[in-house]
């Protein structure tokens, strides 16, 4: 399907849209890092998302996803290149994008987010798979997350480390932690003695002494 097939195709939405176009302009954002719902419902937020994506590529950032940005959206491969696939990573901009747009909420002790200074709180390099489960979390959850850990230096090594883009901290507040430990397998505690839950996508969430330490696998 080449330029000429998705010429016929394209079906110009903005906001107040609703239906299968807006979920596929949804599912297209979403690979350039931004967490929408893909509910086919066109509201701030996706309107917020298409003009940021507008303007990334020099585009009118009117909101409008018309055959200009569709053309943009459909001929890229996402954010960081490797086809928008779990295994892309995303810059410290895009994730926080992602997150803000979740309600999620980030803090770091050195009021940073320099990901090679280990007080500060980096989402650089971090696995879109990482940066999606955060979100699927929060939704699936209700609860709030407060992440106090990303990739920046300072963890653990291997392969999934932080470092890698595959863990995140969150701190351990009541709402979320009953989630975690009513909702996933509890498979025992790891080396270091941090209780272990398995989800069923094969993500684990270890409970250290001051936070969750999750490592998104999938």
């Amino acid at each position: 399907m080449g330029p000429d097939t998705w010429s016929k195709l394209i079906v110009t939405v903005s906001s107040g849209s609703n239906g299968s176009a807006v979920k596929a302009a949804q599912v297209q954002l979403n690979r350039y890092g931004h967490g929408l719902a893909v509910d086919g419902a066109f509201g701030s937020g996706t309107a917020s998302a298409a003009k940021k994506f507008q303007q990334s590529k020099g585009l009118s950032a009117d909101g409008i996803v018309g055959p200009d940005t569709w053309r943009a959206l459909v001929s890229g491969s996402g954010s960081g290149g490797g086809g928008g696939g779990g295994s892309t990573k995303l810059t410290h901009a895009q994730v926080s994008s992602m997150f803000s747009g979740a309600g999620i909420t980030w803090t770091s002790t050195g009021n940073c987010s320099n990901r090679n200074v280990s007080t500060c709180t980096s989402f650089e390099q971090m696995r879109r798979t990482t940066a999606e489960g955060t979100v699927a979390l929060k939704r699936a959850s209700g609860c709030a997350i407060l992440v106090t850990g990303g990739t920046e230096t300072g963890h653990a090594g291997g392969t999934y480390s932080h470092w890698n883009g595959y863990k995140v901290d969150f701190s351990p507040q009541s709402c979320i932690s009953n989630y975690i430990t009513r909702t996933f397998t509890r498979i025992g505690d790891r080396g270091d003695g941090a209780a272990q839950y398995k989800s069923a996508s094969g993500n684990i969430y270890a409970r250290e002494s001051s936070h969750w330490d999750v490592t998104f696998h999938n």
